[in-house]
């Protein structure tokens, strides 16, 4: 109370702005608001900024004239001289009466504190707080279904085989009155995953089936510069025969087929072919590079083609409903075993989940059981020393 009156009593009753006019104050009702040490600081804070708060002048203060203040919540004025008589006579004076009310006011903080910066060790990991989350595990599913109606998602999914979901697709298509000549398709999930981390590569290949299902054949082109082996193409059915003046027209486009057969003698002049043809370029892995042309021309025009999609699926058509159940289980087979070629027999099977469906009905899910091909163990026999194909080892006789 004491510093409050004597800062009250400097103010006095009257105080000149910086144009030398008088503005009467209220002493008392900045004494009940408690805002004299609050208007120190903000005169202190403004001389030092060359700014002003307020200005009765209502124009920039450079502080020569001083720089004047309103009280925010009492309203009254009050100027701050920079030296000694400009504006207020006398008030140094009473100033440093009472040099105790400038200093004891703290300055005044315009910023907020910076937050602090949590630890490293408080932040929780991912990791963690997905290991805190609780796992909903779901119930074993159950084998069979009792009753007639029930609900899938309680059940395993129920396996068939080959020669019973055949049965089923001819039985849908006829309740279903859709046609009866629709393809048969499957769909061949596969394990591609080989030992030390290793994987098998995508591949395609065209495999001939027991019995066609298709009438129309493929376009072959047979590359060879024998007359005798281009004559022997053309009477097997080659779409077209040639040596390297096909190279040209192939790169612009303007010979187009299926497939690309040749001899080994004309490989080393289709190099320029690498790029354009790509998977279709003649080579013994697909067949299609040797000296029997009519076998690789019966191959490639009556074959069917089938590759890897999104790195583990092959999807293909086999056969179609019509046909009997004996032929389109023989074309399953067929395809399978084809598959399983790109694996070794040594690692898990190749096939990891067979579907089988027709064009308007649903996947069936198949047994594996007798579609792979069985691997032949060879178990090695150890000799024994008494064998009569061992040779023995006669000890020297000593005398």
């Amino acid at each position: 109370m004491a510093a409050r009156k004597i800062f009250l009593e400097l103010l006095g009753t009257q105080q000149t702005n910086v144009k030398g006019e008088t503005a009467n104050v209220n002493p008392r009702r900045c004494l009940f608001h408690g805002e004299a040490c609050q208007f120190l600081r903000e005169a202190a804070l403004a001389a030092r900024r060359r700014s002003h708060v307020g200005c009765l002048c209502r124009r920039p203060c450079t502080g020569r004239g001083g720089i004047g203040f309103v009280c925010r919540t009492a309203g009254t004025t009050a100027v701050l001289a920079p030296h000694r008589g400009w504006v207020l006579s006398g008030l140094d004076q009473r100033l440093a009466a009472a040099p105790a009310v400038v200093s004891a006011a703290p300055p005044a903080r315009l910023y907020a504190a910076a937050a602090k910066t949590a630890k490293r060790g408080s932040r929780k990991t991912k990791q963690e707080e997905t290991k805190k989350t609780p796992v909903t595990r779901r119930r074993p599913l159950m084998s069979k279904p009792v009753d007639d109606v029930y609900l899938t998602w309680y059940y395993e999914r129920p396996s068939y085989d080959v020669e019973v979901a055949v049965g089923m697709l001819k039985k849908f298509q006829e309740l279903d009155f859709t046609n009866p000549k629709q393809y048969v398709y499957i769909n061949v999930f596969l394990d591609m995953a080989l030992q030390k981390k290793k994987k098998v590569d995508p591949f395609s290949s065209v495999v001939l089936l027991p019995y066609r299902f298709r009438d129309e054949t493929n376009k072959v082109l047979v590359f060879t510069e024998n007359e005798q082996e281009a004559e022997i193409a053309r009477e097997n059915g080659a779409a077209v025969v040639g040596g390297v003046e096909l190279i040209k027209w192939i790169l612009e486009d303007e010979i187009q087929v299926d497939f690309y057969v040749a001899v080994p003698a004309i490989i080393p002049k289709l190099i320029p072919l690498r790029s354009k043809l790509k998977q279709k370029y003649p080579n013994t892995r697909r067949n299609s590079l040797g000296h029997d042309i009519p076998k690789m021309l019966q191959l490639f025009r009556e074959g069917l083609e089938y590759a890897v999609e999104d790195e583990h699926i092959i999807k293909t058509r086999i056969a179609r409903l019509d046909m009997p159940t004996e032929q389109i289980v023989a074309n399953l087979k067929t395809v399978i075993h084809d598959i399983c070629k790109f694996k070794p027999s040594t690692d898990d099977p190749l096939v990891q989940k067979l579907l089988i469906r027709s064009s308007s009905s649903e996947c069936l899910l198949l047994n594996l059981d007798g579609l792979l091909p069985q691997v032949e163990k060879v178990e090695e026999e150890e000799k024994n020393a008494d064998d009569d194909e061992e040779k023995h080892v006669q000890e020297p006789v000593r005398t």
